[in-house]
This record gives structure tokens, C-alpha cells and sequence, in this order.
């Protein structure tokens, strides 16, 4: 990171990170995981490891947007059950980049994320098939949010991928479009501000880095912008679709590249 600055990157280089940076805008109002697209454009520009300092700044800029814009929409019970298990998860992550080099990242969060989108689909179908009530759902229901939520601090933290796999549990969860958006915008709000310390503590974060992110936030609004006036003119089954799509592009650029 002590190496890297703005002015390393080619015009193209900065395009993309810019292209990038306004996805995560438009992913956080409209389509949440299709940020998975940012991160494999950040990934494949900078070093996968000193992606996730830079990119986090960001993140948090475009939660910002987003909590202004559907704050009245979250659903707080549900953010209070993920939490705990979110902590962990987070804890765990950051054990994992102390050893982990840029390929076992890029190729660990890639995995999970297709793995997440497949188990998503698979429970949908099943829900669907089933349609009658379950005996055992309250249970089934705190396992799931621990599942989710462990695997969401780690993905979070890792790779700040946890947006596919909190998207698919709300989606599991049953939430409509505005409290999707309101719900996932507070929580990782919270949990990308919580994760600042970590990742100066890592080395992830620090001036240069900081310097990169004050260029590109500037795209950050343009993106929430267009997310917000996209999002009224797609309907739910739809926006199911893409961002389980979202998810699936996402894990695959990280597994192949």
C-alpha cells in the first residue's frame, strides 16, 4: 500500500475504479449485490489484499447515501439477531488475512458466494414447493441468521463480499424491495465502520489509500442517484433475479481470474 498512488494508475486504471465506484453508488440504492462487480474490478486492478482498504471508504460513503435514503425501511429486530453472529464472523476474517495471501482470498470468497447463491435458489424452490407451515421455523430461523451471519462478518471482512450473502439472507428472510434496502443499508453502515480499525490495524487503510478514495468517492453519489430512480421501476421478482445474478457474476470473476 506505501507504494501505491493515484498517480500509478493509467487513465484507463482510474476509469474503471471510477466506473466501479459510481456500481457501488447505484448497488447500495438499487441492487445490492451487485457490488460483487466492484470489488473484482478493485481486485483485478490492485493487489486483492490492498483492494479492500481502498474500497472500504468507499463502501461506507455509498451506506451513508443509502441510510439517508430508505432510513425509515430498516427492520431493527432482524439487524439485533444478525449482529453477534456478525461479530464473530468479523473476528474470524481478520485471522484470516494475518496469513491468507491474495489468491486463497479471491478464491475462498468466491466459493462461498456461489455457494450461498445456490443454497438461496435451492430454498426458494423448496419454499415454494413446501408452502405449508414449518413446525420447526423459529429454530430454523436463528440457525440460518447465525449461518448467514458468521459468513457475513467473514466475507465482509475479508473481501468486503459480504453484500451477496447478507442480500441472500434477506431475501431467504422474505423482505420486499424498501425494507431490503433500508435493512441491509444499517447494517453495513454499522459494520463497515466497525471495520476501520481492523484494517488500519492490517495495513489496509492509510493515507495513500485515503488519497485514492477522496477521488473516487466523487462517483459514489451520481451511482446512488441513478439506483434510486431505478429501483421504483423494478419490479420484486426481478430484482430478486439480478441480485442473485449479481451474486453468481460476482463469485465467478473472483474464482476465475
Amino acid at each position: 500500500m506505501n507504494t501505491m498512488t493515484l498517480w500509478h494508475l493509467t487513465g484507463w486504471e482510474f476509469a474503471a475504479l471510477a466506473c466501479a465506484a459510481l456500481l457501488v453508488g447505484f448497488s447500495k440504492t438499487a441492487v445490492s449485490g451487485a457490488n460483487t462487480v466492484s470489488l473484482a474490478i478493485f481486485a483485478a486492478i490492485l493487489p486483492a489484499r490492498a483492494s479492500t482498504g481502498v474500497l472500504l471508504p468507499i463502501l461506507i460513503a455509498g451506506d451513508v447515501v443509502a441510510v439517508l435514503t430508505y432510513r425509515r425501511h430498516a427492520h431493527w429486530p432482524t439487524l439485533w439477531r444478525l449482529f453477534p453472529a456478525v461479530a464473530a464472523g468479523v473476528l474470524a476474517g481478520t485471522v484470516f488475512l494475518i496469513w491468507a495471501d491474495d489468491g486463497m482470498v479471491r478464491t475462498s470468497i468466491g466459493a462461498i458466494l456461489l455457494l450461498m447463491a445456490g443454497v438461496t435458489v435451492w430454498r426458494r424452490r423448496r419454499a415454494a414447493a413446501d408452502e405449508g407451515p414449518d413446525s420447526v421455523a423459529t429454530r430454523s430461523g436463528r440457525l440460518k441468521a447465525r449461518s448467514y451471519g458468521v459468513l457475513g462478518g467473514f466475507t465482509t471482512m475479508v473481501a468486503n463480499a459480504g453484500g451477496p450473502v447478507m442480500s441472500l439472507y434477506l431475501l431467504s428472510a422474505g423482505f420486499r424491495k424498501l425494507g431490503f434496502l433500508g435493512t441491509s443499508a444499517f447494517f453495513f453502515l454499522i459494520v463497515n465502520v466497525t471495520k476501520v480499525p481492523f484494517s488500519a490495524g492490517l495495513g489496509l487503510i492509510d493515507g495513500t489509500s485515503l488519497l485514492l478514495d477522496a477521488a473516487l468517492v466523487l462517483f459514489v453519489v451520481p451511482g446512488a442517484l441513478l439506483g434510486k430512480w431505478a429501483v421504483d421501476r423494478i419490479n420484486q421478482r426481478l430484482f430478486e433475479q439480478l441480485v442473485i445474478a449479481a451474486t453468481v457474476v460476482g463469485g465467478l470473476q473472483l474464482l476465475l481470474r
